[in-house]
Formats: C-alpha cells, sequence, structure tokens
C-alpha cells in the first residue's frame, strides 16, 4: 500500500497540471468602464453627504482619472503578464462562450450610462445627490469627458466584436460604435486597415516624425473617405447603390440617429452639445491608440513591388496586465493582426514583436506631447530597423529632414 502510495505521488508531481486561465474572472473588469459613472455618481452623493461639498464634483471627470491616473500607475505596479495559453487549450478557449458574455455586457451598461449622463447634464434638480440645482458647466464638461471614455473604450470592444464571423456579433459592434458615431470604424478596420497596415497608404498607421496632431485630421477624414469607397465598391459588385439601408456604414450611422434623436426627444436639445463633446473625445481616443500600434513601422516591397506580409514585426505590443484587461488584449496588437477573427482570451505575446515601454494607457498621455513621444520612441524605431532610417515609414514633408539627421544618403 506504502509503494503505490509514492508511486501514485511520483506520478503526480511528474504530471503536468491542467492549464487554467488565471484571467478568467479578471476579464469582468472590463465592465469598469461602463459602469464608472454609477461609481462615480456613488461617491458624489457620499463625498456630499459628507460635507465634502468642494471635493465631490472632481468624481464626475472619472474617465479621464481612470485612463490618464489609474491605468497607468496599476500597469507600473503590476508589470507585465508573461503567459501565454498552449497550443493544445486554444479551441477550447475559442469556443468557450463564457469569454464572449463578458463582451456583450458592455453595451446594456454603456447605453443605460449614456442615458444616465443626458439626465444629470439637463436635470435642473439633484437634491438627491445632494447638489443644489443642476449641475455647473465644470462638472457637466467632466462627466461628458467621463461618457466619452466610456465610449472610446466602447469602440474597443466593437472592435472584437466587429471581426468575428457571427451575424450577431457584428450588429453588437455597430450598436457599440453608435455612442461615437464611428459606425465607419466597422468597415474601414476590417477591410482597410487590415490590408493596408503599416504601410503609407493607410491613414491609420502613424509614420515616424508625424505628431500625433497632425496624424489626428488625417486618420479621421482618411478612415471615412476609405471607409465609403469600400463599401461603395462593394455594393457596386453587387449591381447595388451606395444610397441604401444596405450600406454598412449608412446603417450605422442610422443607429447614432435614432440613439442621439431618441435622448434628445426624452431630455431636450441641451444635451446634444455634450453628446457631441463625447463623441468626438471617444473616437479621439481610438485614434490615439491607432498612433502608437504602428508608428514608424513599414512593410518593405518585394521583389515583385507588392508589400510583404503582415509579421509580428509590424505591430507595437505591450504585455501590461491591467491596460490588456481594459482593452480584451488590444496590445498582444501583432497576433490580432496575424490572426484577426481569433477571439482576445487566446491572443498571445509573440517573439520578434516590438514593445512598447509601458501599456497602451501611459502612451495615450505620451502621445499628447510630441517632444516627449519623440524621444521616447523615435530611437526605439531606429533601434527596431538596426539603425537604418530607410526602412522606416516616414512623414513625406519631413522626409529629407529625417534622412539627413540619421545619416541616409
Amino acid at each position: 500500500m506504502t509503494t503505490s502510495r509514492i508511486g501514485e505521488s511520483e506520478r503526480s508531481e511528474a504530471e503536468p497540471r491542467p492549464w487554467r486561465d488565471r484571467k478568467r474572472y479578471l476579464w469582468l473588469l472590463g465592465l469598469v468602464a461602463p459602469t464608472a459613472l454609477f461609481i462615480a455618481t456613488a461617491l458624489v452623493w457620499a463625498f456630499n453627504e459628507l460635507g465634502w461639498n468642494l471635493v465631490a464634483p472632481v468624481w464626475w471627470w472619472v474617465g479621464p482619472l481612470l485612463v490618464y491616473v489609474a491605468l497607468p500607475l496599476l500597469d507600473l505596479f503590476f508589470g507585465p503578464d508573461g503567459h501565454n495559453p498552449p497550443e493544445e487549450v486554444m479551441k477550447q478557449l475559442e469556443n468557450d462562450k463564457y469569454y464572449r458574455y463578458c463582451t456583450y455586457a458592455y453595451i446594456p451598461f454603456q447605453l443605460v450610462g449614456l442615458g444616465f449622463a443626458c439626465y444629470l447634464w439637463t436635470a435642473s434638480d439633484l437634491s438627491w445627490l445632494g447638489i443644489h440645482g443642476g449641475l455647473g458647466l465644470v462638472s457637466k464638461i467632466g462627466l461628458m469627458f467621463s461618457v466619452g471614455a466610456m465610449g472610446g473604450i466602447g469602440i474597443n470592444t466593437a472592435h472584437e466584436l466587429g471581426h468575428k464571423k457571427d451575424e450577431l456579433e457584428r450588429w453588437l459592434s455597430k450598436i457599440t460604435l453608435a455612442q461615437t458615431a464611428y459606425g465607419h470604424f466597422y468597415i474601414e478596420h476590417n477591410r482597410g486597415h487590415h490590408v493596408r497596415v503599416a504601410t503609407p497608404e493607410d491613414p491609420a498607421s502613424a509614420r515616424f516624425g508625424e505628431t500625433f496632431w497632425t496624424f489626428l485630421p488625417r486618420s479621421v477624414w482618411g478612415s471615412l473617405s476609405s471607409s465609403w469607397e469600400l463599401e461603395k465598391a462593394r455594393l457596386h459588385r453587387m449591381g447595388k447603390s451606395p444610397w441604401t439601408i444596405h450600406n454598412d456604414i449608412l446603417n450605422a450611422w442610422l443607429m447614432t440617429v435614432v440613439l442621439w434623436g431618441v435622448l434628445v426627444v426624452i431630455f431636450g436639445p441641451m444635451a446634444l452639445p455634450y453628446l457631441i463633446g463625447q463623441a468626438i473625445y471617444g473616437f479621439t481616443l481610438l485614434e490615439t491608440v491607432n498612433y502608437l500600434e504602428h508608428y514608424g513601422l513599414l512593410r518593405q516591397r518585394t521583389a515583385s513591388g507588392r508589400y510583404e506580409r503582415c509579421t509580428p514585426v509590424h505591430s507595437w505590443n505591450s504585455d501590461h496586465i491591467v491596460t490588456n484587461i481594459f482593452l480584451y488584449h488590444l496590445q498582444r496588437h501583432s497576433d490580432h493582426h496575424a490572426n484577426p477573427t481569433r477571439r482576445y482570451q487566446t491572443l498571445r505575446s509573440m517573439d520578434g514583436a516590438p514593445n512598447l515601454p509601458s501599456g497602451y494607457a501611459s502612451m495615450i498621455t505620451l502621445a499628447y506631447f510630441p517632444p516627449l513621444w519623440r524621444r521616447v520612441m523615435d530611437h526605439r524605431v531606429l533601434d527596431h530597423y538596426d539603425g537604418d532610417i530607410t526602412r522606416v515609414n516616414i512623414q513625406p514633408r519631413k522626409r529629407d529632414r529625417v534622412l539627413a539627421k540619421y545619416g541616409a544618403c
């Protein structure tokens, strides 16, 4: 009996333990963004009850506090993840519907939160919150940015859903984009960006020497016009006019018109300026992430004149666990471009992919300040290409200056 038990013990120690996803329940933290407004409201009430009336309004800025303060600090504290799911569990992990329900849950909280914000913007009596009259202008603007942050992070949720083959998830993607009036992202990202990524032709791939403030209008307008041309060409092949409800850009924008229209009817026209403001801030957050994901990276042309295939070396990555939880592994960007339909829980940190010095949340703030951005990122781009500036995607109007500065003939 003793021998048998020893043998069983030895076998137990020799056999690898079954793999389990240590982040399985952490993915629910992705719901912090769409519920942050309700948490902030509870904190405003509590602080007012305590008589801390001057501090309470700060919580209406919960969105910027989360994006620019909490996430960068948490990334710094918890650091990189460093764990990939093993190949043998990929299929099971991919088919586990729990993970997709985590993304589905974002949407009702997002829509209810937007409606609640409209109420707060327009209410003349908030005595139940300990506020005499309605919100002041500074609080309303803070609330606008907080709701915009929810919408911007919601675009990432739409990004996850929009890549899937399931028809329901594609429609949920458009619904999620309705808040920020960015429905054309559904077309441009899937059929434009993923084809032209890390090339001068892609409006969403930032160029070396290009500031975020120059990139922003180029990406917004370029993505909009590109998406229209892509959808127009698709409908033309079907013998249809682009001016049809079957146009996925128009039906996505129609969702925005309906959503905003219902909110304006219920809460009045005073809600409209804030709806517009939160949408602009929301899609600006998306474009900031676009800016840092492929900055300066370039796919080289082959002997045939075509661009080489997109590989892990063409996307900036970060494996910092906290922002990855909030953004559904968006920072494992190289694997996403290699496997666009792969669900977020199975995305891997890939060898050979260039890595940012911190998580996307930290880099967003850095992107707003071009001198700091260049100091941190330009040498990383050059190091990635072994100092060969000719292999870099350079801003055209700065090309001669950049080539001269970095020693290219």
